[in-house]
C-alpha cells in the first residue's frame, strides 16, 4: 500500500517499539475494512475453526469466561447482536484467511520495521476483535509480542510493570509458556496502582512489550480492534526461557529464579526447551494446550445474545485456578 496507514509517528515511538508502552495513532478505519457490512461479510467466511465466540460474567472481580456456540447466526445479525449484548468474538490467523487484512497489516509492520533498526516483525498473526459496549477481558498476558490497533467504540486497557515478577511471577510464566495454563494468571486488584491506564480511541494503537500483564474494559460503543502479534529471535528466546526453566523444575526438581534472555543460559534454556517439544514430538507426547469447553449457543431472542446450555455449569476456570500457584 503506496500511503502510510501510521499518523504522526516520532523517531521515539519507532525506538520504544517492543521497550516500552507506546501510544500512537493509525488510519486503518479509512481502508474500509471495519464497517459493520465488511465484518459481517468476514464472520460468514471466517473458517470457524478459528472464529471464537465468548462472554464473560459482569462481575469482574470472578473469572467467568465462556465459550460459545454460533449457532447458525448469520454475519450481520451476529455484528447486531454484539452491539446489542454481552459479547466478545475473536477471528484468529486473519493473515492467512482474509488476504485484504493481511495486505494492510503486512504494510503496516513493514514500515515499523523501515523505521525502527531493532524492530524485526517475524511469525506475523492478526486477530479481528469484535465486541459489545459493557465486554471485558481479564488479566492475562500475551506469548507473542502483541499491538492493539483500535478502531471503533472506546476502551480502556491497565498495562502492568513488565518483567517484574510482582504480577506475574518467573513461576506463572513458566506454566503460561509451556502451555499448561491459559494466557490468564492470577490478578490482584491491588496491582491496579502500579499500571498505567489508557482510555483508547478510535484511530489509536496501544502496545507493551511482550508477556506484559494487562486487562480490558470496553467502555463504549460497539468495540472493533485488529490486534496483531509477531515474534523475533528475542520473542522467541524469551518463551523458551520461561519453558527452560519449567522443565528444569518440573523434570530435575531444580528452580531457576533468572529470566535473562541474554548470555548462554539463556541459549541453554533455549536449547532445553527445544529439545523437551523435540521429544514430545518423538515419543507422542506433546502437551495439550488450554482450551475451554462450550457452555452457551448465541439466541438472538436473549437480552445478553446468549443462552447457556443445559449441561454447562459454572464458567471453567482458567487454568492457573485448577492448579496451585
Amino acid at each position: 500500500m503506496a500511503d502510510s496507514l501510521l499518523v504522526d509517528w516520532q523517531p521515539q515511538d519507532f525506538e520504544t517499539l517492543e521497550r516500552g508502552v507506546i501510544v500512537a495513532r493509525h488510519r486503518l478505519a479509512e481502508t474500509g475494512l471495519f464497517t459493520d457490512d465488511a465484518l459481517a461479510e468476514i464472520l460468514d467466511s471466517h473458517p470457524a475453526e478459528h472464529l471464537s465466540i465468548n462472554t464473560m460474567g459482569k462481575t469482574k472481580d470472578k473469572f467467568d469466561w465462556r465459550e460459545g456456540d454460533r449457532n447458525g447466526v448469520p454475519g450481520a445479525e451476529l455484528v447486531q447482536m454484539v452491539r446489542e449484548g454481552h459479547l466478545w468474538i475473536n477471528c484468529r490467523r486473519m493473515m492467512s484467511c482474509q488476504p485484504a487484512y493481511a495486505e494492510v497489516v503486512n504494510s503496516l509492520y513493514d514500515e515499523l520495521e523501515a523505521n525502527a533498526a531493532h524492530f524485526s516483525a517475524e511469525d506475523r498473526t492478526a486477530n479481528l476483535l469484535i465486541s459489545s459496549p459493557d465486554a471485558w477481558v481479564p488479566y492475562h498476558v500475551d506469548m507473542p509480542v502483541n499491538m492493539l490497533w483500535h478502531i471503533r467504540g472506546r476502551k480502556r486497557a491497565w498495562v502492568y510493570p513488565h518483567f517484574d515478577k510482582r504480577f506475574a511471577s518467573g513461576y506463572v510464566l513458566e506454566k503460561v509458556c509451556y502451555g499448561e495454563w491459559s494466557e490468564e494468571v492470577p490478578y490482584d486488584s491491588d496491582w491496579d496502582k502500579y499500571a498505567l491506564v489508557f482510555d483508547a480511541e478510535p484511530g489509536q494503537l496501544i502496545t507493551w512489550p511482550q508477556l506484559a500483564p494487562h486487562r480490558v474494559e470496553n467502555l463504549e460503543g460497539l468495540n472493533v480492534s485488529l490486534s496483531t502479534e509477531h515474534k523475533n529471535a528475542r520473542a522467541r528466546r524469551r518463551l523458551n526461557v520461561h519453558t527452560g526453566n519449567y522443565v528444569f523444575r518440573k523434570r530435575f526438581g531444580k528452580a531457576c529464579s533468572s529470566i535473562e534472555v541474554d548470555g548462554v543460559a539463556a541459549h541453554f534454556k533455549q536449547f532445553v526447551a527445544r529439545l523437551d517439544r523435540y521429544a514430545g514430538k518423538l515419543f507422542g507426547k506433546e502437551k495439550e494446550q488450554w482450551t475451554y469447553p462450550i457452555t452457551f449457543a448465541l439466541d438472538p431472542s436473549e437480552p445478553d445474545g446468549f443462552r447457556l446450555l443445559d449441561t454447562a455449569g459454572d464458567a471453567a476456570p482458567a487454568a492457573h485456578e485448577l492448579m496451585e500457584v
